[in-house]
């Protein structure tokens, strides 16, 4: 199968070197040359957004913000302009849902199906393969798509319709985002009140505590390693992302009860603003 890869940045780079490795035809692009020379090296082909369109029945996007995704798509000489009727694209790029819904609605209009499917993982488990993997979409284009998915990552799961990839996506930046700031002051706090941090973190990391994020993050702070896994502007992206759709929301929404049967719930305006 012969699938285009456009967006090889720190993520993109290592999943379309996965598909690679496990026998896929990848077709790539990217405005950053040596990315792209990095993966022709290992066996890929370079090709324009059309040339892709034209060539891939299978087309994943991984880049910065849903703005690159549709330029990429709908923009002059982008993929939409040649793509062909039964193609299938999947924008693995962490966006807004109302993004990934209008892309979903676009293609549907050309016969393309489109599955959002952002990650979490950062760049050990793009590397790994071990990528976790959340998705909105068809079941169709979902199950079209796992055999790409198993390779990328170690657990994908269509969690609904259009945008609930991405929706999944922003519940995951609050907590992680929360986390990692949360964890960097309790340790603070245990090193400046003369504790050993490393025995503070044995000591409590099987506990309710404990956390993946946790055990990412402090031995890293341990060993004093603050290499960063991404530029900060990403991650400043992922919480306006988070904002706006909570404003997107309005003031009301609908949450299943413990019986599946669904009831108003109001949000407070104070929780968008």
């Amino acid at each position: 199968m012969k699938v285009g890869f456009i967006g090889l940045g720190i993520m993109g780079r290592p999943m379309a070197k996965n598909l690679l490795k496990a026998g896929v035809e990848v077709v790539c692009a990217d405005l950053n040359k040596e990315a792209v020379a990095d993966v022709v090296a290992n066996g890929g082909k370079e090709a324009s957004y059309a040339e892709i369109g034209a060539e891939c029945p299978v087309i994943i996007t991984m880049v910065p913000s849903g703005d690159i995704v549709k330029s990429i798509l709908f923009g002059e000489g982008g993929v939409a302009s040649t793509i062909k009727e039964g193609t299938l694209v999947c924008d693995m790029s962490s966006v807004t849902p109302v993004e990934s819904q209008y892309c979903y609605e676009k293609l549907k209009e050309k016969g393309v199906g489109f599955v959002d499917a952002p990650v979490s993982g950062g760049e050990p488990g793009a590397v790994a393969g071990s990528l976790a993997i959340m998705c909105g979409g068809d079941q169709k284009d979902f199950d079209a798509m796992k055999p790409f998915f198993d390779i990328l990552g170690n657990s994908a799961l269509l969690i609904g319709p259009s945008g609930s990839g991405s929706t999944a996506k922003l519940a995951n930046q609050m907590i992680v985002n929360n986390t990692i700031a949360v964890v960097s002051e309790a340790f603070v706090f245990a090193a400046k009140a003369g504790a050993d941090p490393e025995k503070v973190y044995q000591a409590i990391r099987g506990g309710l505590a404990g956390s993946a994020v946790m055990d990412a993050k402090i031995p890293m702070i341990i060993d004093r390693n603050f290499k960063p896994g991404g530029p900060i502007r990403i991650n400043h992206k992922d919480i306006k992302n988070c904002v706006n759709s909570a404003h997107a929301m309005r003031s009301t929404f609908r949450f299943p009860t413990p019986h599946s049967s669904m009831r108003s719930c109001s949000i407070s305006r104070s929780m968008v603003t």
